[in-house]
């Protein structure tokens, strides 16, 4: 059924299908509930669709673990490497909203050699240049469109058509060197590159327009990066009335084949389909290094709103407009300065377990009161701004939300609000050190072996010293966390949480010990086969800027301004097996010499995140930024691999021994 479930979905994604088709394969989909195969980016990935699985996104399939990694189809011919996924979209966050599509491999072996004509002026800022290539590298361009790897926008209320993102360094070095060498000498003062993250943009004869709207410039603090001007490269040509609309400037009717449009990003624009056949064309845009600029709060805040309310936008569609209205504010902000949206705007009013609360993305408000803290007020915004999971669900599925609309610029009528909704903790304080209890005293037993049946596994010196090793390991990366998760319950490091005058800074970074692996045993198994997992443990890390707030009589007032642009900034989540030692029989030792399940026999190794050690691949994974320089996690790397290595080698002994059998047979 769920092979079926699969292939069907892309059957009828071509758009031939009857609409009663369709329906009734909607309802078989709402009709299935099954849980994810796997866990990528915080996600749960089904390789079908489910009730809850709805929205398709394409990766890597190297990233997906191997033992499941055969059941998600990879449905694009021109792009094998890529396999579909299904995740729930409630559980998207700010990490996984985009879904980026890796695509350097498909130029790899493509002689991009580009070029641009002589540029026609179309109005102050804008030009239009035709695209000189080789026909394989036309032909690598045009394959774009037949990828198929389209999804439907998170904006979809304000544009038509569909669209994919992917990257490319090499078709951007590409388009760099043709713009450095084909744009007037003027445009290119400070002129660095060309962005590698392109939107694969298609409209079809009767989508609606992609609505007036201005792009949002790309901006880097650390390298002194903004970009200036959209470049559009249209892959198929045709006319509209207009095909593009450039408010205030000039419109263009009639495009031709690989025709490069690049106007400045001040200016609001619209797109349309074309009359006839097929509307195909990249964005992306011209990045410069302009080191001084100046910076708005203000500007900040709306973008915050704006991010926010396309998130909250999956639960209340109506919010869609706002987050739009607050994109274009801000992207005219940061040419001519931020002047006044509308007067009303929309707040989410929630209640998390008891704990009531207003946001707009940000601003927080909670009601003042004995039973809530400044640092729970500040965990439930991280919770609610990220939407980390606790246990299987999504912070935002475990709140009851309402969405109000009142006046911006008065928030006067807020505490009164709040006052009448005051409730308990829902995220006490914790004492991680609870988790890691002190090991037994070790005393002077060999092994199993010797010991004559008395054998004390939580006092023989090799066991208590492995196990003291995979406290290290989990402590990494719990001790450091202001926020843990265990199972559903979630509770804060109130250490994590300093308050200096009106800021709140959540600490999260910790030196990590040097742990070395022994290796030395005689009988009985060997020292993993003693440690199990005590719990599992959620550990949210933050790297962001201080929390602000003021205090009234009645009311914590929050503002949490991620996107900063004078930050640097990161969040993960993951999962920590905690450490315990066990007892094992002789049996189980016997079971584990003859063959056994890795899970049974090293429980905590191999509860261990992958993520935490090695990629998706059983490549090595990048450092966590919360662990640099230690090599505690080179050498439990190197201790899995081993472990893995001897494995594959037990398995290529039995496949020769099967062959001598064939052989003497």
């Amino acid at each position: 059924m769920s092979v079926e479930l699969r292939d069907r979905f892309f059957a009828l994604s071509s758009g031939q299908a009857a609409d009663g088709e369709v329906a009734r394969y909607r309802a078989e989909v709402d009709a299935t509930d099954s849980e994810p195969a796997a866990t990528l980016d915080g996600l749960g990935i089904s390789w079908h669709p489910t009730s809850r699985h709805k929205a398709v996104r394409f990766i890597e399939a190297e990233r997906i673990d191997a033992d499941v990694r055969e059941l998600f189809a990879r449905p694009s011919e021109g792009a094998p490497h890529l396999a579909a996924v299904f995740v729930d979209p409630r559980e998207l966050s700010f990490r996984t909203f985009e879904n980026i599509v890796p695509l350097d491999r498909l130029f790899a072996d493509v002689p991009l050699e580009l070029g641009l004509t002589e540029p026609d002026e179309l109005g102050k800022g804008a030009y239009a240049s035709s695209v000189q290539l080789p026909d394989a590298a036309r032909a690598g361009l045009e394959r774009l469109d037949s990828l198929d790897l389209y999804v439907p926008p998170l904006n979809a209320s304000s544009r038509g058509g569909e669209r994919f993102i992917f990257h490319s360094a090499l078709l951007a070095e590409a388009l760099t060197r043709a713009v450095a060498a084909g744009l007037p000498e003027a445009m290119l003062d400070g002129f660095s590159h060309v962005n590698p993250v392109f939107r694969c943009n298609r409209f079809e004869p009767g989508d609606s327009n992609f609505h007036h709207h201005r792009d949002t410039p790309y901006y880097d603090a650390a390298r002194g990066h903004v970009s200036r001007y959209t470049v559009l490269l249209y892959l198929t040509g045709g006319s509209a009335e207009p095909a593009l609309d450039l408010t205030g400037g000039p419109a263009v009717t009639d495009i031709e084949p690989f025709t490069c449009v690049i106007f400045d990003q001040r200016y609001e624009h619209e797109g349309a389909p074309y009359r006839d056949g097929r509307k195909v064309f990249l964005r992306t845009e011209l990045v410069f290094s302009q080191p001084e600029v100046t910076h708005d709060p203000d500007i900040g805040a709306q973008f915050s709103k704006a991010c926010y309310w396309t998130g909250e936008s999956v639960f209340a569609p109506e919010l869609a407009r706002h987050a739009d209205a607050y994109y274009n504010q801000v992207a005219a902000a940061h040419w001519s300065g931020l002047v006044p949206g509308a007067a009303r705007e929309p707040f989410v009013h929630k209640q998390f377990r008891g704990v009531h609360f207003l946001a707009n993305g940000y601003d927080f408000w909670f009601p003042k009161s004995e039973a809530l803290s400044l640092a729970e007020c500040a965990a439930i915004t991280l919770l609610d701004y990220f939407n980390c999971k606790l246990g299987d669900a999504a912070f935002h599925d475990l709140c009851d939300s309402e969405v109000i609309e009142a006046e911006g610029a008065d928030s006067s009528w807020i505490p009164a609000f709040l006052d009448a909704r005051r409730g308990e903790s829902a995220v006490p304080p914790f004492d991680k050190s609870g988790l890691f209890p002190e090991p037994e005293e070790t005393d002077d037993v060999c092994c199993p072996f010797h010991d004559g049946g008395r054998f004390d596994p939580t006092r023989l010196d090799e066991i208590v010293d492995l196990y003291e090793r995979t406290q290290t390991f989990a402590k990494a990366h719990i001790m450091p966390a202001p926020i843990l998760m265990l199972g559903e319950d979630v509770v804060l490091d109130p250490e994590k949480f300093v308050i200096r005058g009106n800021q709140i800074h959540v600490l999260g970074k910790q030196p990590l010990t040097p742990v070395n692996f022994a290796a030395c045993w005689n009988s009985g198994g060997t020292p993993d086969n003693y440690i199990d997992v005590a719990a599992t443990v959620g550990a949210a890390h933050f790297l962001v800027p201080p929390i602000l707030f003021t205090e009234s009589d009645d009311c914590y007032h929050l503002q949490f301004d991620f996107f900063r642009n004078t930050w640097m900034v990161n969040h993960q989540q993951s999962t920590v097996p905690v450490p315990m030692i066990r007892q094992v029989s002789e049996a189980d030792i016997e079971e584990f010499d003859e063959g056994f399940d890795e899970d049974e026999a090293y429980p905590w190794m191999d509860a261990v995140d992958p993520s935490l050690v090695v990629g998706g691949s059983g490549k090595r994974t990048a450092k966590l930024w919360w662990a640099d320089d230690s090599p505690l996690v080179d050498e439990l790397y190197d201790f899995l691999t081993e472990r893995d290595d001897y494995g594959d080698h037990d398995d290529y002994e039995d496949d020769k021994d099967e062959d001598k059998e064939e052989e003497e047979g």
